[in-house]
């Protein structure tokens, strides 16, 4: 396992870090392409076997993916490593747009941007809709109850206004009972389709028949280890701010809030966004609707998992809360950016450090796969509660109260640009920007 030195181990997650655009089937696209294709350092089924325990989890596959097999070769270490760097370049990234938007999102260029990418955000998520329902929601009458989950999760977010958590919580029990009373609804439904053959050449570092590395098989006493280590590095942190600024503290809150956001984004950042509308909207009033969307169309165009929209949550909160105070506006807000993160991606660390074995011995296992895919259905039903949402934003302008029909027609050729040619996320969001800069330039926006 160590036939891939460190150093270049190293090299490669940094560089990755700041090319994986295009969400999560566009990062693990290129993570495949990189270390099967290319590189040839794990093989087509460890890498398929490596991704499908990721499905499992909760938390951005991708990032966990990368974790992953950075474990794989170099340990704890080298998982730790592949893991951050696939953040950190997003994060301070977003740093610096968020501090754009907040001092200058007033002026009319960047308003313009703002305006063209909003609509082309709910198109985005629309298409997440289809891809998810297309993969989880097949054949309507052979398995209605997915179906029923679906339907039934969207009027308890969009109209019920039931938690969301209780929605995944509700959907996991019935995908348990569903499993064992019914078990046709879920078998085969959802998962990852091996990929095209792949031509001969050299060997695989880590090859079909390469045997589990001693790091990485089930010890009682390991496991126990990266637990304690997992439960200081939150209790500490956690401590700190609650000891040094009280319980009821904006950061403290967030460290909360986005410590539980994490553990609830089974089908990724999307089925998670309503959650955290509901409570940095709703609850807390860190931001507003609108900012949302536009933290969202931030976590479109920058490298790195899409959940990073949480650090433009804490940003702007931070910033808006005045967390250190007036005269340290930017430091607070990039410290609640920080802060947010951490404690949003540890558990896709320990998830990965301190399940491994044992979530892999599960893996095909219906007992354990059937709730997940009826979360899966669920979260087909909550996105598109959230497309909703974001449409209802961008119809009616926001000055004038009259419907927009200029904000309806981008998000519309940016949907069929999505659904009916195929095109990139970023090449529809940059024409979108264009788009709603000329039309506020116009006066027409």
């Amino acid at each position: 396992m160590s036939a891939v030195p460190f150093g270049q181990a190293l090299r490669f997650w940094l560089r990755l870090g700041f090319i994986s655009f295009g969400g999560p089937a566009g990062q693990i696209a290129i993570m495949h392409r990189e270390l099967v294709e290319q590189k040839r350092w794990i093989s087509e089924r460890r890498f398929l076997h490596a991704l499908n325990y990721c499905m499992l989890l909760p938390g951005p596959e991708a990032q966990q993916l990368a974790t992953y097999i950075g474990w794989l070769m170099h340990k704890t270490w080298g998982g730790v490593v592949a893991g951050a760097l696939f953040v950190l370049p997003s994060l301070f990234i977003l740093i610096g747009l968020s501090w754009v938007y907040m001092a200058y999102g007033d002026v009319a260029w960047v308003a313009g941007i703002f305006y063209g990418i909003k609509p082309a955000v709910a198109a985005i998520v629309l298409q997440a809709v289809w891809r998810i329902g297309s993969r989880t929601l097949k054949h309507p009458r052979r398995v209605p109850l997915l179906w029923f989950i679906a339907v039934a999760s969207f009027v308890a977010v969009a109209i019920v206004r039931v938690p969301f958590p209780a929605v995944v919580l509700a959907a996991a029990i019935i995908g348990a009972l569903g499993g064992r009373y019914l078990p046709t609804q879920f078998a085969g439904a959802g998962g990852h389709g091996s990929s095209a053959k792949l031509e001969p050449g050299e060997p695989f570092v880590i090859d079909d028949h390469t045997p589990t590395p001693e790091h990485a098989r089930f010890k009682p006493s390991r496991l126990a280890a990266v637990v304690v280590a997992g439960a200081l590095l939150w209790l500490v942190p956690m401590g700190v701010l609650v000891a040094t600024r009280g319980w009821d503290d904006t950061l403290s809150q967030m460290g909360w809030f986005f410590t539980k956001a994490a553990l609830l984004t089974f089908g990724g950042a999307y089925a998670v966004l309503p959650y955290v509308y509901q409570g940095a909207v709703e609850h807390f009033h860190w931001l507003t609707g609108p900012q949302m969307i536009d933290g969202l169309a931030l976590g479109e165009t920058t490298p790195g998992p899409l959940i990073m929209v949480v650090a433009f949550v804490g940003f702007v909160g931070g910033w808006s809360q005045q967390v250190l105070g007036p005269g340290m506006q930017f430091v607070g807000a990039a410290l609640a950016a920080s802060i947010v993160t951490w404690f949003t991606f540890l558990p896709s660390f320990l998830f990965i450090l301190a399940g491994g074995p044992l979530v892999e011995a599960t893996h095909g296992n219906l007992r354990f796969t059937a709730p997940l895919t009826a979360i899966t259905a669920a979260v087909v039903g909550v996105i598109a509660s959230l497309g909703v949402f974001f449409l209802g934003h961008i119809a009616w302008h926001p000055v004038t109260g009259k419907l927009d029909v200029f904000s309806l027609a981008i998000a519309a050729a940016a949907a069929l640009a999505l659904l009916r040619f195929k095109m990139g996320v970023m090449p529809v969001i940059a024409a979108c920007a264009v788009a709603g800069l000329l039309l506020r330039l116009a006066g027409l926006a």
